[in-house]
């Protein structure tokens, strides 16, 4: 069990920080919302593999394609958080 936990924020952090680099502009968020980030993009990712492919990962938790789809998943949560968080900005 701990072993899961570890490896699930291990891949938050890889996901979130690799979604924060390909993300044009500044993030201002902390290293524990980076792993937020990743964490929620897994599940986004997860979703997504699932609702294409039709298939659950039976295989195993750490796997490459497990980790791509973090990645996409981070992504696209970071892509919808600054368009929302720019939206929500006070413009003087």
């Amino acid at each position: 069990m701990l072993g899961l936990i570890v490896s699930i924020i291990v891949i938050g952090l890889i996901a979130g920080a690799l979604a924060r680099l390909v993300v044009p502009g500044r993030q201002n968020i902390s290293i524990l919302m980076t792993i937020v980030l990743g964490i929620v993009g897994s599940f986004v990712g997860g979703f997504l593999g699932y609702l294409i492919f039709h298939k659950d990962a039976q295989g195993g938790f750490f796997q490459p394609a497990g980790i791509i789809g973090s990645f996409i998943g981070a992504v696209i949560v970071l892509l919808i958080w600054t368009r929302v968080g720019r939206n929500r900005s006070v413009h003087s």
